[in-house]
């Protein structure tokens, strides 16, 4: 039958509207809702550490108990929420954190701690706190922690020791890694700055140039190093867990303290890092990992840990490798509803299935929306958060997922999801503006300020 011209632009108008109806659009960010929403679901968070937790280090929410690090509590989480707590207007919830730190934080234990794990958490945790709230005691306890840390820096290369004991001194573990050694600059120089006591500045600038200066030919660090010898004990070169933060500090202590050696450093890092590990797929753009000498390609990884470096770039001015990046991690999120701890983007499957309710892509998120201005971000932020709010949320917190495939829960709500992955939410939800010139955030989104 023949069909005029007119009728048939009409049934193609009839079939793109019954089209376009059967897809609904998706509604607008309503951002105020949304933060409200991420502030009542820190408020839960916490509710869950005080019933069951209080005075210890982490809440394991579904056995409703607690867990310590080093066998006596020193506070993780509260010490790592209490600068969020602050900042969403959780006014009582903050005052008990803050009373319960002032009446039992002390470090004079005969534990062996993680250098970089205390720093990040507590040191850097303390210094927001304090120049939050201008209480001196906060400045007090840093103070004491960071004297406590000093002799980890001890090793012949000034690259510091994993492990001190915070009575003794004493240290250990000579193996360690670029994140391990290079990211404590912003903790040790803000505590430098307010305390007017160089020395916590110029050993952690010592231990970072130390690193850097033992980069390969091609600019890459490894994975592995000996602190006393100083050489590469794995030559396998990413942006994964164990050098992820190395590159973010060299940026992040350039902006707050105007270190031109950092500013200088991370120029070089940035070139060697888009001339060798960004690799072009048909799944999009992805950094892996190549042999730090020769460049060569390793392997196809990527995961949670790796998605902080679209935020990176973006704050360092990289905005197309950032947009770009941040794709692939929303790809990688939309594989399982959830993103993976470690994915094999070549193949687009899915190395290691945990979820441990990271918070590097929201962060990404954050800074790409804050310097876009793109509601893009807004919308990937709903996604990240209602999938947590529907797999990760229990009665009494949050808690990891042993796998994306089963979505078995596991047991830990970690500290670093109060002060990292809803703080990151707030700020991506809420329109509260924040002076980047002056504040920079720690790897474990403590803020330090310019103050000094």
């Amino acid at each position: 039958m023949k069909v005029s011209k007119g009728a048939a632009l009409l049934v193609l108008a009839a079939i793109g509207a019954a089209g376009r109806r059967s897809v609904p659009e998706t509604p607008p960010v309503d951002r105020a809702a949304l933060a409200v929403k991420v502030r009542e679901e820190l408020r839960h968070a916490w509710a869950g550490y005080e019933r069951y937790a209080w005075g210890h280090d982490e809440l394991k929410p579904l056995s409703k108990t607690a867990r310590d690090w080093y066998g006596e509590p020193l506070l993780m989480t509260p010490v790592d929420a209490l600068d969020t707590l602050l900042l969403v207007g959780l006014k009582d919830e903050a005052n008990r954190a803050k009373g319960l730190i002032l009446e039992r934080l002390s470090f004079d234990r005969d534990v062996s701690v993680k250098n970089f794990e205390i720093t990040i958490r507590l040191l850097g945790g303390l210094l927001s706190a304090h120049q939050a709230t201008g209480d001196p005691r906060l400045l007090a306890l840093a103070d004491d922690l960071g004297t406590r840390l000093l002799p980890a820096f001890a090793s012949p290369t000034g690259m510091p020791y994993m492990f001190v004991n915070l009575k003794t001194g004493k240290t250990s573990g000579a193996r360690s890694n670029p994140a391990e050694i290079g990211t404590l600059l912003l903790e040790f120089g803000t505590l430098s700055k307010l305390t007017g006591k160089p020395v916590f500045y110029e050993k952690a600038k010592k231990a970072l140039v130390a690193l850097y200066e033992r980069r390969s030919p091609i600019g890459l660090v490894g994975e592995e190093i000996d602190v006393e010898t100083g050489k590469w004990l794995s030559p396998a070169s990413h942006v994964g867990g164990g050098i992820d933060s190395y590159y973010e500090y060299l940026l992040k202590a350039a902006r707050l303290f105007g270190d031109a050696d950092c500013e200088r450093m991370w120029a070089e890092s940035l070139r060697a890092l888009n001339a060798h590990l960004a690799d072009e797929e048909p799944s999009g753009l992805w950094y892996g990992q190549v042999d730090m000498n020769t460049g060569q390609r390793t392997a196809s990884e990527f995961g949670a840990l790796h998605a902080f470096l679209p935020g990176v770039l973006v704050l360092g001015g990289d905005v197309a490798h950032a947009r770009r990046l941040q794709d692939s991690c929303l790809a990688m999120w939309k594989l399982r509803g959830i993103e993976p701890e470690l994915l094999d983007y070549q193949r687009m499957r899915i190395v290691d299935p945990g979820y441990p309710l990271r918070p590097e892509i929201v962060e990404s998120a954050f800074y790409l929306h804050r310097f876009t201005k793109d509601s893009r971000y807004l919308e990937m932020g709903r996604t990240f958060f209602d999938a947590i709010r529907a797999r990760c949320r229990t009665a009494e917190g949050f808690t990891v997922l042993k796998s994306v495939d089963s979505g078995e829960q596991g047991d830990l709500m970690p500290s670093y999801f109060l002060a990292e992955t809803l703080k990151y939410f707030y700020l991506l939800f809420s329109e509260a503006p924040w002076d980047f010139e002056k504040t920079v955030f720690n790897t474990e989104a403590h803020p330090m300020r310019r103050t000094w």
